[in-house]
C-alpha cells in the first residue's frame, strides 16, 4: 500500500511538472523570431524576407521579429530595395530589432537606426526569445 502511495504521489508531481513546462510555453508558440545573418541578396530577397512577411501578412504567427545579424546588416545598409521591404514589413507588424556590435562593426549603426529598427545588443535578446518558447529560424 506505502508503495501505491509513493508512484501515486510521484506521478502526480510528475505530470504537474510537465503541465507547467507545457503552459509556460503555449503563451509563445504564436511567436517568430527570423535571425537574418546572411550577406547574400537571393537569401534574402528569395527566402528570409519573403518568409518574414508572410509569416506576419497571413497570421501563421501573431508576432514576427526580424533580427538584422551580421552580413545582412552591411547588405541591408547598402541596398534600398531592401530597406523598402523592411519598410513594408514594418508597416504590416514585423517587429525590426538588429544587432549594435554587428551595425558598429560596419559602419551602419546610424542608418539601420534612421529605417526605424531597434538597434541593441541582441546577445540576451535571442536567449530569452529562445528561453521563452518561440520558434527561431535563421538564414
Amino acid at each position: 500500500m506505502r508503495n501505491k502511495i509513493i508512484l501515486f504521489l510521484l506521478g502526480t508531481i510528475l505530470i504537474g511538472s510537465f503541465n507547467t513546462v507545457v503552459a509556460q510555453n503555449t503563451d509563445n508558440t504564436d511567436k517568430l523570431a527570423i535571425l537574418w545573418t546572411s550577406g547574400d541578396i537571393d537569401v534574402a530577397e528569395r527566402v528570409c524576407l519573403m518568409y518574414t512577411h508572410a509569416a506576419k501578412q497571413n497570421h501563421w504567427f501573431d508576432e514576427v521579429v526580424l533580427i538584422v545579424w551580421g552580413p545582412s546588416a552591411k547588405l541591408l545598409a547598402e541596398n534600398e530595395a531592401l530597406q523598402n521591404k523592411l519598410k513594408a514589413m514594418a508597416k504590416d507588424g514585423v517587429i525590426l530589432e538588429a544587432c549594435i556590435a554587428c551595425a558598429n562593426s560596419y559602419g551602419v549603426t546610424d542608418k539601420l537606426k534612421k529605417m526605424g529598427i531597434d538597434v541593441k545588443g541582441m546577445g540576451m535578446p535571442l536567449t530569452d526569445y529562445m528561453k521563452k518558447g518561440w520558434h527561431v529560424l535563421t538564414f
